[in-house]
């Protein structure tokens, strides 16, 4: 990890967490709209659920994490999620799936937004303390296994998976975005009281 970066301003800092939390919600909102629309092209059923672990397996809430860390680690996962998406969506548009239905709208706001989103948190560790995001091994076969394994039926499941992903992982970064944003400013709060204290402490004497 390098050090804080010298131009950061706090609360610019926070404005744009704030900023990329709504836009997490905002999104989330939308990945579970595409995931209702996949269920009911393909036929499956509401209550059908395949979460057997994620995809995409990094841990967000272990204590000995900083705030920052959990940023850089956000930031991986919704890296390997665009990358699961786009895979996806390539697999969809080979089988005919490439109209302009509120399907494929709504998976083309996904892919936008999961964009944007993903360079909001890279910003937002450029402007802290600079940790480079990790990077993915493009040979993982664990993010194609359900498009290049099985048949055109497993395929769809996998797909389904993915889109759970997406919404695990979207909901996990609006949690995560609010949670350092209001830890940052209870420490800002509490430097600022502690500053106060001292300035008064010099007055007096």
């Amino acid at each position: 990890m390098a050090g804080a970066g010298a131009g950061a301003r706090p609360g610019s800092v926070r404005s744009r967490m704030g900023k990329a939390a709504a836009l997490a919600r905002l999104l989330n909102r939308d990945c579970t709209r595409l995931l209702e629309l996949y269920r009911e092209r393909e036929g499956f059923s509401p209550d059908l659920s395949l979460e057997k672990g994620r995809i995409v397996a990094l841990v967000l809430s272990a204590p000995h994490l900083s705030a920052n860390e959990r940023v850089w680690l956000l930031h991986s996962a919704l890296h390997q999620c665009l990358r699961l998406f786009e895979r996806v969506i390539g697999w969809e548009i080979e089988q005919g799936f490439g109209g302009e239905g509120e399907y494929e709208r709504v998976r083309s706001t996904v892919k936008d937004r999961l964009g944007h989103l993903l360079q909001s948190t890279k910003n937002l560790l450029a402007e802290t303390e600079g940790i480079t995001p990790l990077t993915p091994d493009p040979n993982n076969p664990e993010e194609t296994d359900g498009l290049e394994k099985g048949g055109i039926f497993e395929a769809k499941l996998w797909t389904f998976r993915v889109l759970q992903e997406l919404i695990h992982w979207t909901q996990s970064a609006a949690q995560t975005l609010h949670s350092v944003q209001s830890e940052r400013e209870k420490e800002r709060g509490r430097t600022t009281v502690r500053k106060g204290k001292r300035d008064k402490g010099e007055v007096q004497s």
